[in-house]
C-alpha cells in the first residue's frame, strides 16, 4: 500500500536553508511546512541549497507544485539598484541589527527566483510564506522595502508602527492585520473575523516586506502600518481547478497555542489545504497529458493551411520592413495570413487602415480581394489547430495574453492621463 501511494502522491518542492552547525553547512526545512503538506496527502521533496542547483531544476520533474518559505533577505539588487538611497552608515546599523537576514545568499535567491517564474509560466500552484511571498513579488517585477523600520515605520503615526519581528519571542510574537473582504484570506478565517474590524493577529518575523506590489496580484491583508501582508492573482486562483498563486507575509504555521499544536484559528492550516488540494488537480492535468497517446500529427490538409498561414504572415512582414511598392505573383500568398487576421481578430481602425493599405498594394489583384470575405472553412481549421495544443501551451498563451493585456492596461493609463493633464 505505501508503495502504491508513493507513486500517486504529488510533488512539491521546497528550497531548504543553510546554516553552519559544528563549523559544517547543513540544510534545513521548518518542521511545520512538511507536516502540513504530507498531513494534506502531498510529497514534500526537498531542494538542497547546494551550488549549481539552480542549473539542475529539470532534474525535479514532474514538479506539481512549489512552497517557498523562510530564509535570508534577497539580493537587493534584484529589485532595487539605489538601495532606496541608503547612506553607508544606515546598511551598517540594518547589517548589524539583522546580521543573520542580511547575509545574501545568491544561490538560494537563483533556485527561488527560476522556480516561481517556473511557476509562472506554467501555472504550477504556487505559495509563498514569508520570504517565499517577497521571492514571488520580485519574481513578478515589484519592489521590496530594504528594511521596514527605517523606510516604513518612520512615515506611520506612533499607533500605527507595527513591530514585525521580536528576535526573543520568534513563534509566541503577533501583530494584527486587517484581512479584506471576498479574498481566499476572509473565506478561510470567515468564521473568527469581526465583519466591522476584519482582524486578526498573526505571527511574523521579518524586516522587510512588499513596498510595491506587483500588479497583477490583489492584496488580501494589511499591517496597520500600511504593510501588504498577503496577496494572490484573483486569474490563478482556483485550486479544485488545479491553479494557485499566492504569497503570505506572516506565519500561519506557526500561529498555534502555547506548546500545544491547537492553532490559533481554525483557518490557520486552509492556505497548505487548499494549496495541496491545487497541487493534486494540477498532477491530476498532467496526469491526463502524459497518457495522451505521442506522435499525434495533423492531417495533410490542415498542415498545408497552417504553413499557409506562417507563409502569409512571414512575406507580409517583410513586403512591409522592407517598404516595397511591387509584389511578385508569390507573395500572393500573404492573403492567407489576412484572411486569418480579419476571421479570428477584433480589428482597431489602426489595423483597418492597415489591411487598406496591404489592399491598395494589391489592388490589381482580386483574387486577395475575394479570400478577404468570411472564410469558415478558415476558422475551423484555426480551431483544430488550436484543440490539438496541450494544456501546458494553452496555459501559457493565455498567461502571455494575460501579460500583454496588462501591459497594454498600464500604457493606456498613461496616455489618458497624458491627455487630461
Amino acid at each position: 500500500m505505501a508503495r502504491d501511494l508513493s507513486k500517486i502522491l504529488p510533488r512539491v518542492l521546497i528550497v531548504s536553508r543553510r546554516t553552519v552547525r559544528k563549523n559544517k553547512f547543513v540544510d534545513f526545512v521548518g518542521e511545520y511546512h512538511l507536516d502540513l503538506i504530507v498531513s494534506y496527502r502531498a510529497a514534500p521533496v526537498i531542494v538542497p541549497r547546494v551550488n549549481g542547483v539552480h542549473m539542475l531544476l529539470d532534474s525535479f520533474e514532474p514538479i506539481h507544485g512549489v512552497l517557498l518559505c523562510e530564509g535570508e533577505d534577497i539580493d537587493p539588487s534584484l529589485y532595487d539598484a539605489e538601495l532606496s538611497g541608503f547612506s553607508q552608515q544606515e546598511l551598517e546599523e540594518i547589517r548589524q541589527l539583522h546580521a543573520s537576514d542580511t547575509a545574501i545568499d545568491r544561490e538560494k535567491d537563483s533556485i527561488e527566483l527560476r522556480l516561481a517564474k517556473l511557476c509562472l509560466e506554467r501555472n504550477i500552484p504556487y505559495l509563498g510564506i514569508c520570504r517565499g511571498s517577497q521571492v514571488l513579488n520580485v519574481a513578478c517585477g515589484g519592489a521590496l522595502y530594504h528594511d521596514i523600520e527605517k523606510e516604513l515605520s518612520k512615515k506611520c503615526s506612533q499607533e500605527r508602527v507595527v513591530v514585525h519581528m521580536n528576535y526573543e519571542n520568534y513563534d509566541g510574537h503577533r501583530h494584527v492585520v486587517r484581512v479584506l473582504k471576498n479574498t481566499p484570506l476572509h473565506k478561510w478565517f470567515k468564521d473568527s473575523l469581526d465583519e466591522e474590524k476584519m482582524e486578526i493577529s498573526v505571527n511574523s518575523y521579518h524586516h522587510q516586506g512588499v513596498k510595491r506590489l506587483a500588479q497583477r496580484f490583489v492584496p488580501m491583508a494589511f499591517a496597520p502600518d500600511g504593510l501588504v501582508e498577503g496577496f494572490y492573482d484573483p486569474d490563478a486562483y482556483n485550486p479544485e481547478e488545479g491553479k494557485f498563486i499566492m504569497g503570505l507575509q506572516f506565519h500561519p504555521e506557526r500561529m498555534r497555542q502555547g506548546e500545544s499544536d491547537d492553532f490559533d484559528y481554525p483557518g490557520c492550516a486552509a492556505a497548505y489545504q487548499e494549496f495541496v488540494k491545487a497541487v493534486i488537480a494540477y498532477e491530476k492535468k498532467l496526469s491526463v497529458i502524459t497518457s495522451l497517446p505521442k506522435g499525434l500529427k495533423f492531417d495533410q490538409e490542415l498542415d498545408k493551411t497552417r504553413k499557409s498561414i506562417v507563409r502569409s504572415f512571414s512575406t507580409a512582414r517583410n513586403m512591409y520592413g522592407a517598404g516595397r511598392g511591387r509584389i511578385s505573383a508569390k507573395e500572393f500568398e500573404f492573403a492567407a495570413g489576412a484572411e486569418f487576421l480579419e476571421e479570428n481578430t477584433a480589428l482597431s481602425l489602426q489595423q483597418q487602415n492597415r489591411l487598406k493599405q496591404m489592399g491598395a498594394t494589391v489592388r490589381n489583384a482580386s483574387v486577395y480581394i475575394d479570400r478577404l470575405k468570411l472564410n469558415d472553412q478558415m476558422e475551423k481549421a484555426a480551431r483544430v489547430i488550436i484543440e490539438r495544443m496541450s494544456i501546458e501551451q494553452l496555459s501559457e498563451k493565455v498567461s502571455f495574453y494575460h501579460m500583454m493585456g496588462n501591459m497594454c492596461s498600464e500604457a493606456l493609463e498613461r496616455k489618458l492621463k497624458n491627455i487630461i493633464n
